[in-house]
């Protein structure tokens, strides 16, 4: 039996630009985990799994390294996302925390209007001048 996990790629071999978020619990995980499904889904990245990279799934952290940009959202002050990525070594990367833009855990109910908002942020971190555009 082969195993086809590795002859099956999770994104692209030329990804620019790879979404890591929170998508913890509460209210606020839940609007940064939709928020980058919207980012993917409107092609401005691919979103792969912070878990993956806490857990050194070699595959992930590979095409990470790769990556031209990351993206890393999170919900609370807690920041498990940029913590996880910081810890695996990732310095370098574009970064959105809701508690910084006035969403406080618990406070923040996940509504279409906050995830546009938190996905209008994003896209304007990936329009700075670090990022071209």
């Amino acid at each position: 039996m082969t195993d086809t996990r590795s002859s099956k790629p999770l994104v692209s071999h030329h990804c620019p630009t790879l979404i890591f978020s929170c998508s913890g619990a509460s209210d606020v995980g839940a609007i940064t985990d939709l928020a980058a499904r919207a980012l993917a889904r409107g092609r401005s990245g691919f979103m792969c799994c912070v878990a993956a990279i806490a857990a050194g799934i070699e595959d992930i952290v590979e095409k990470a390294r790769a990556a031209s940009t990351l993206v890393v959202m999170d919900g609370c002050s807690e920041r498990c996302a940029r913590l996880i990525m910081e810890r695996a070594d990732f310095r370098e990367f574009t970064y959105l925390c809701l508690e910084d833009v006035g969403m406080k855990k618990g406070e923040s109910p996940a509504t279409e209007s906050r995830v546009a908002e938190v996905l209008a942020q994003a896209r304007s971190l990936l329009k700075g001048p670090s990022h071209g555009s």
